[in-house]
């Protein structure tokens, strides 16, 4: 796959992308939401599972082709075929620049007009930042699943779901 933005591509991942997907991975603080920091073992299990199964995708500066950050875009396991998951991960350095919301939209717009999809679904246990991003992406929250897992210090917290239909079928 590959998207062009204004500023952006989103590509599937090759493997010179481990050392700019490991920056990202293994960031506490960009991790801090999801998962412990990935360590370099992990990154590249990682990075040849989303090669292997194109479940998650690079987004690089179109510019420079510097791979700023990580894409999560595929279906839903055990939902109805047409619900798919997006998710984002990006490199501290390129945070508040409006990268996650361009790239996620021009997801969003490919899922519904040329995958077809009905849904996309994003989840977050962070309730200010990812839930703020997935309203302007036009998302609509769902549901709070109360004390569903556990933060990165092992602490149940709530877990946010957010979900768009697509506009087309409406």
């Amino acid at each position: 796959m590959e998207i062009r933005t204004n500023r952006l591509t989103i590509r599937d991942y090759r493997s010179e992308d481990r050392k700019a997907l490991y920056q990202i991975f293994s960031d506490p603080e960009v991790m801090k939401y999801c998962e412990p920091p990935y360590s370099e073992d992990a990154t590249q299990n990682a990075l040849a599972n989303f090669k292997n199964k194109h479940i998650g995708y690079a987004m690089v500066l179109t510019e420079t082709e510097q791979v700023i950050g990580h894409l999560l875009f595929h279906p839903l396991p055990f939902e109805e075929d047409g619900i798919w998951e997006i998710g984002w991960f990006l490199n501290q350095k390129f945070w508040q620049q409006g990268y996650a919301y361009e790239a996620s939209m021009a997801l969003i717009t490919y899922g519904f007009e040329e995958l077809n999809l009905h849904k996309i679904m994003a989840e977050s246990i962070d309730p200010v930042k990812a839930a703020g991003l997935m309203e302007k992406l036009g998302m609509v929250r769902e549901g709070i699943f109360r004390k569903h897992c556990k933060d990165t210090a092992g602490q149940w917290v709530d877990l946010y779901w957010y979900g768009i239909c697509n506009p087309m079928e409406e």
